[in-house]
């Protein structure tokens, strides 16, 4: 009987084929085989989307809602899909072993729902939309630069001159938090630059809104905790002081928001 050596384990892989032992693994768990997209499926989830976002232009101001919704659905829903597809995006999704539809379908819920209330966000700052812009890190061509990261979603130029950055988040599910390394990315941007940063997030479960301050976060806010269901990351909770619009109301103004 001859011994088990390393020399013994390399020569097993390359027999079996692999020469890197990150292929074998790949290999045994399947996840080297890329699975085909059910667009039949992504045409439902397409159809729900624009099936939210009409539910939700029903119900808000008219201050705020869009007069041809078919129009913004067509632009935001059809148009960004053809892209993605057309570039072969889609296919490419992936987080945490999720099926590229579903990856599909939660970044495109909040890439809507972003792109719906930049009218309510024109309003409560009292800027113009092209005072508006996105520096997010999305790219809709280039799956290198389709990515999440720490960077908020848009920019604002106020009537003052200063900057502001704006992270626009979403939850549809009634539990709102802020992931740790978004406050950490916001108050490197207030240090080196100067610009504040500030959380909007739409709870679209209960119909409210929140505005935090980003950058200033205390480190040891007792908000601060640990959520198993997201494999254990360290998250901001958003206190229920924190909501102070309704959504079926007209979108509060900025000085009012943080009045003392």
């Amino acid at each position: 009987m001859s011994i088990i050596t390393i020399q013994y384990f390399k020569e097993y892989r390359k027999e079996l084929g692999f020469t890197n032992q990150g292929d074998v693994k790949k290999f045994f768990a399947g996840k080297d085989i890329t699975p085909t997209v059910d667009y039949n499926y992504i045409e439902l989830l397409n159809t729900r989307l624009i099936e939210i976002i009409k539910k939700i232009n029903s119900l808000v101001s008219n201050e705020i809602n869009f007069n041809n919704i078919d129009e913004f659905c067509t632009n935001n829903v059809n148009v960004v899909f053809d892209k993605l597809k057309d570039n072969n995006i889609i296919q490419r999704l992936n987080n945490q072993g999720r099926r590229p539809e579903q990856v599909y379908f939660s970044w495109m819920r909040g890439y809507i729902i972003s792109n719906y209330f930049l009218k309510a966000l024109s309003k409560i700052f009292k800027v113009s939309l092209d005072n508006i812009s996105l520096i997010g890190d999305d790219d809709l061509v280039n799956i290198e630069s389709f990515k999440r990261t720490p960077t908020a979603d848009l920019e604002i130029l106020l009537n003052n001159g200063n900057k502001l950055r704006i992270e626009v988040q979403s939850g549809f599910v009634g539990v709102n938090d802020i992931k740790q390394h978004k406050v950490l990315e916001a108050k490197r941007i207030f240090q080196t630059e100067g610009i504040s940063s500030l959380a909007i997030h739409f709870d679209l479960f209960n119909g409210q809104v929140a505005f935090i301050k980003l950058d200033e976060i205390e480190d040891d806010s007792v908000n601060w905790i640990t959520r198993q269901q997201m494999e254990g990351q360290t998250v901001f909770n958003i206190d229920q002081n924190y909501f102070t619009w309704k959504l079926t109301e007209i979108p509060p103004l900025l000085e009012d928001i943080f009045q003392s």
